[in-house]
């Protein structure tokens, strides 16, 4: 690709040309020059396509707005070749996870902490655990404090006899959900 500096030809310039050139200028300020895109006549998108479209309209809904309303967006954007936009958009489609649950402090009783690792592309919002016994009858559950960038942790209320599985929830802030489970 070649790379052209400081050419008052196309300095500042965007949009087509001649129903043909396509040029594209970025955040950054580089300039990219493309043929127009064409597509076929009575073209058929299949369901997954257009499934993936009815996702991007949601995530261009949520990025218009949020780009505006979360700082965080905005702080990730400084010093870098994408906007607030792209960043709320990337964050649309990339759900949080969670990476680990440590029940090393957690023997059953009141009182005790289950902490959670969660890991988000830009920010993890929340997570909730719940204790289930082996009915799958939820015992407790509650929202976890964050602790640092990494690890949340949830102060259980009461006791759980028997053997009992953790569930750890992350949300991130479009509301995507990820999830971990674990057994005692």
């Amino acid at each position: 690709m070649a790379k052209v500096e400081q050419n008052i030809v196309i300095q500042g310039i965007s949009g087509m040309l001649g129903g043909q050139v396509v040029f594209k200028r970025t955040k950054s300020g580089r300039t990219y020059i493309s043929t127009r895109p064409t597509y076929p006549d009575g073209r058929v998108f299949s369901e997954a396509q257009k499934k993936h479209q009815g996702s991007f309209r949601d995530a261009v809904a949520y990025a218009k707005s949020a780009a505006k309303t979360e700082p965080i967006y905005t702080e990730m954007a400084k010093g870098e070749y994408h906007s607030a936009y792209n960043a709320a958009v990337a964050d649309w489609f990339n759900p949080p996870e969670v990476a680990e649950i440590d029940l090393s402090g957690w023997a059953g009783q009141a009182g005790e902490p289950i902490r959670v690792k969660a890991l988000d592309n830009i920010k993890v919002a929340q997570v909730v655990v719940l204790i289930v016994n082996e009915e799958g009858v939820v015992i407790e559950q509650g929202k976890a404090e964050q602790i640092d960038e990494l690890w949340w942790i949830y102060r259980t209320t009461q006791a759980a006899s028997g053997p009992a599985k953790v569930i750890a929830v992350a949300q991130d802030l479009p509301g995507n959900i990820g999830q971990g489970a674990k057994e005692r």
